[in-house]
């Protein structure tokens, strides 16, 4: 981007692609690597903690873990792959959800504030390493080798006029698209969403601290509580990408099983 010059002389420079290029922090070791770590021991240590002593009347921390594998469980898996099927698939997707979460709401925590799955890597390789292996295996599992392609790629119902045409598009989304944008929406968001926090936190600090005059020093005020707000939103967008996140891949998994197209 370009610098922005105000008339007092002082420039500011709007963050953009190059504020998630963090160095790293020994070695090879960038802070996003460490803060998808921290996530994974987060999470295990918390609900190993919180279900360790199970009570009939469960306690705040008991109450929270339940709520949330009562979610994954029910809410998702159950609704998105079928209720003959679904449980086996119950760890996969609570610890898609759990994991995705813990790295979204990074972004809005005070001293890390940086979305994991900001950087584009992370939610592609859970995507493609994770999700879609699962999701064909199933498949293969259920109708075969031959059965699920002739089932994703050359159902009965298609006209053989268009098959040809068909089979190619239905090849390309299913092994290749699907999880480029599995990977985009969440990874979207996060960029999206972290860029703007910083656009008016970093502009109304510069609008204070760098204008001589006093005329754009109030704006700066504006743009704190905008970004205040916006916090609020991009909690609730944290929250809603993780639920869309495993929703997917559960639908993605229950197509896969299915009988029909």
């Amino acid at each position: 981007m370009s610098a922005l010059v105000l008339a007092e002389g002082a420039v500011f420079s709007p963050p953009g692609a190059q504020s998630f290029e963090l160095p790293p922090l020994f070695g090879s070791v960038t802070k996003p690597m460490l803060l998808v770590v921290l996530s994974v021991v987060i999470i295990a240590t918390y609900f190993l903690l919180a279900t360790r002593k199970l009570k009939v009347v469960p306690g705040k921390g008991q109450f929270i873990a339940e709520s949330i594998y009562d979610f994954s469980r029910n809410n998702i898996a159950r609704q998105q792959i079928g209720s003959h099927d679904f449980k086996r698939y119950v760890p996969l997707v609570f610890a898609l959800f759990t994991f995705v979460l813990l790295n979204n709401l990074y972004g809005i925590i005070p001293a890390l504030q940086f979305p994991t799955m900001a950087r584009f890597g992370f939610p592609i390789a859970l995507s493609v390493l994770v999700v879609f292996p699962v999701y064909h295996y199933a498949g293969f599992k259920r109708h075969g080798f031959a059965g699920y392609f002739k089932k994703e790629l050359a159902p009965p119902s298609v006209p053989k006029a268009v098959l040809p045409l068909f089979s190619l598009i239905e090849f390309a989304e299913k092994f290749f698209l699907n999880p480029i944008t599995l990977a985009i929406r969440v990874f979207a968001a996060m960029f999206a969403g972290h860029l703007i926090l910083a656009v008016f936190t970093l502009g109304g600090t510069f609008l204070l601290t760098e204008t001589s005059g006093w005329a754009l020093k109030p704006v700066s005020l504006v743009a704190w509580v905008v970004a205040i707000g916006m916090t609020f939103l991009e909690a609730f967008i944290q929250v809603l990408q993780a639920y869309i996140f495993a929703l997917l891949s559960a639908g993605y998994i229950g197509a896969a099983l299915a009988s029909d197209h």
